[in-house]
């Protein structure tokens, strides 16, 4: 699945310093820096946010390397503090539900009708609320680690506007290597599962290695060629590939033109470029003016959620690739996302519960954690590019518990993809 070190973007004694400024900062503050930026929660949603009246402000900024774009390696850069604000008990009372998450009194109303959504899963194992959400729902995008040809079918034959990406267990790339002997090896082992004629037609690409680590102009440009010759060897059988498959915050912005050749094999081959995105506590950190260093504001683009702006923006469209459609493969909460505020050893979205109850949100984390969804999902439908995202995680692996979405909200997920069904 994912590495444990790939969220981690500074090191040293200068992280140390962000993470100071970083603990001076309340979610609340957050929150309220994020409402007084004029970007409210989408009028489709109907379970919003608790938002605090500020006294004061924080926001982050970035740092550039040498030639002038921003570097993930060392973005965001906090150097400010905010000034703390009287923190609201919640008032609501919270019950625990089947599993084991809080839940409002009363629970949220349906969500109203509204436009497509572009929301889907990461799975790795079948589950009947799976199924049920994939029937009622109709996910945008399914990624799966789940091969069973039994599984893509169902998803196909529920729902064929469902885009359903496939990926095998490889090791972490070694991008010091020569990179055409890995293709060749890679595509050889992608091809003997993706040919067989009961996935073929239901699987519509591949990835490849997880979250390559491409960081410096060589490793990008052996990352490109690899992707390339994985691509064309995919691509001559008829099979379809997702390129880069990047970690949140990665790659550098400056580094893309090398991934040049990647891209072109993509569109030639009618592939996708792959990205996550995940952030927190919330999953609006980052982005606008949630940054941790006051007086900052990204506008609407992010530097971990809805990155993707940036990167199409900034160097894709200028490139001439502003068409390859995108994929976030997975996205999220996730608080190995270094540096943030918020408890230091928290994973998945459901270790933030104490930190979002004591921060003034309500006692109803799922509803709560559907909120950021589709505040996010809200900002991919203005993008065409966009396909689909991937929650990480619907049925995860063994160690991702705090990932986890089965129960009450995929509840809610089911509910509000029924009333926002694709075209």
């Amino acid at each position: 699945m994912r590495r444990m070190n790939r969220r981690h973007f500074l090191t040293g004694a200068g992280a140390l310093l962000c993470l100071s400024a970083l603990e001076a900062c309340k979610l609340g503050d957050v929150l309220t820096v994020f409402r007084a930026a004029d970007t409210p929660v989408p009028t489709h949603v109907s379970t919003s946010l608790a938002w605090k009246t500020p006294t004061t402000g924080s926001s982050a900024s970035t740092t550039s390397t040498a030639t002038g774009t921003p570097s993930p390696s060392t973005t965001p850069s906090p150097t400010g503090e905010a000034t703390e604000t009287a923190t609201p008990s919640p008032t609501a009372t919270a019950t625990p539900d089947a599993d084991g998450s809080p839940t409002a009194t009363p629970t949220p109303t349906p969500y109203p009708p509204g436009p497509p959504s572009k929301l889907g899963i990461f799975t790795t194992r079948a589950d009947p609320q799976i199924n049920t959400l994939i029937e009622v729902g109709k996910p945008a995008l399914i990624k799966t680690l789940n091969l069973d040809p039994n599984f893509a079918k169902f998803i196909k034959e529920k729902s064929p506007t469902t885009i359903v990406i496939g990926r095998i267990d490889l090791p972490q790339l070694d991008l010091d290597a020569d990179p055409i002997p890995l293709a060749r090896s890679a595509a050889e082992k992608l091809l003997e599962v993706a040919l067989d004629p009961t996935r073929f037609e239901y699987f519509d690409a591949w990835e490849a290695h997880n979250e390559p680590v491409a960081d410096t102009s060589e490793k990008m440009k052996r990352l490109a060629d690899f992707e390339a010759e994985r691509t064309r060897l995919l691509g001559e059988q008829g099979v379809r590939s997702v390129v880069g498959n990047f970690a949140a915050g990665h790659p550098p912005l400056e580094l893309w033109p090398q991934f040049a050749p990647a891209l072109a094999a993509a569109r030639q081959y009618g592939g996708y470029l792959g990205l996550h995105e995940y952030s927190a506590p919330v999953m609006q950190w980052g982005f606008g003016a949630l940054q941790s260093t006051a007086g900052i504001d990204e506008g609407d683009e992010g530097w971990l959620t809805m990155r993707y702006r940036k990167a199409y923006r900034q160097q894709l469209i200028p490139m001439g690739y502003g068409d390859i459609p995108l994929l976030i493969t997975e996205c999220g909460v996730d608080g190995l996302v270094q540096p943030r505020p918020g408890p230091e050893d928290a994973g998945g979205w459901r270790d933030f519960e104490f930190y979002w109850h004591s921060n003034g949100l309500r006692p109803d984390m799922p509803g709560v954690y559907m909120d950021q969804l589709l505040w996010y999902d809200s900002e991919m439908q203005k993008d065409a590019y966009v396909k689909g995202a991937a929650i990480f995680s619907a049925g995860g692996s063994p160690g991702w518990e705090s990932y986890e979405i089965l129960g009450r909200t995929t509840e809610l997920l089911t509910q509000y993809l029924e009333v926002h069904p694709p075209k």
